[in-house]
């Protein structure tokens, strides 16, 4: 794996060799190794098991929480007609900020050294390795993080006692992604519905990677024109 005469070596710690590659890297990247057993990122053992994150630890740290925020709105004077379209909408939002996460940033073109090295940490490495099992959810510290600016964004779009159900139904739709991309990743599904989505979301890994940025739907991919297209075969005279 060699770009601009410098050679990854997947035997050591990958994060701060990635950067190395420069403009190269966008190409590399996208050669995926699909194995289920990832890299190494880091030669500290510390930053290294932050890196790390099982499945299950999504729903087990997220869905109190999300619990939590609706049984606050609830504890301020909403009732249940009104709760659940407001959960909805959080649902619903959060659908756009995963299109609009994964398309926008996630896929952001990099080829500076720090740039590199962090396009890798956030996505880069999902895509090099997407089998990966301990790297395929969002760690609890960076969600933790995101959640600052998404329960601001809440605040500013609903009422008071309406935000916190808001939220939580934004973080529901979270937990329903985190959960769907291990799931699409991993598990062998049998019913239509879930086999498309698989289909759908490997073709992005291993043939469109610029296209289909749609998890849990293609809902976004159909509005915004994202949807990778199929080129039929050619007839033979």
């Amino acid at each position: 794996m060699v770009a601009q005469g410098f050679t990854v070596d997947l035997t050591k710690p990958l994060v701060f060799q990635v950067g190395h590659l420069g403009e190269d890297y966008e190409e590399w990247v996208h050669q995926p190794i699909a194995t289920k057993e990832g890299p190494r990122f880091f030669q500290s053992d510390f930053w290294e098991f932050l890196t790390l994150t099982v499945w299950w630890a999504v729903p087990v740290i997220w869905l109190p929480v999300v619990v939590w925020c609706i049984s606050k709105s609830v504890s301020m004077g909403c009732s249940l007609p009104e709760i659940v379209p407001v959960v909805a909408m959080g649902i619903f939002i959060w659908t756009f900020i995963e299109y609009f996460l994964h398309r926008f940033v996630f896929h952001i073109k990099t080829k500076s050294y720090w740039g590199n090295t962090l396009h890798y940490l956030i996505h880069g490495c999902h895509h090099k390795h997407p089998m990966d099992h301990l790297r395929l959810v969002f760690p609890p510290t960076a969600t933790a993080i995101l959640c600052i600016p998404f329960w601001n964004i809440a605040k500013a779009i609903s009422t008071t006692s309406t935000a916190p159900a808001l939220f939580g139904g934004g973080m529901l739709g979270y937990v329903m992604y985190d959960v769907t991309h291990y799931y699409l990743h991993h598990a062998q599904p049998t019913r239509p519905v879930t086999k498309n989505l698989k289909k759908y979301h490997l073709n992005h890994h291993f043939r469109i990677q610029d296209k289909g940025f749609g998890i849990t739907s293609s809902l976004w991919d159909i509005v915004f024109g994202t949807v990778p297209t199929t080129k039929a075969p050619k007839k033979q005279q």
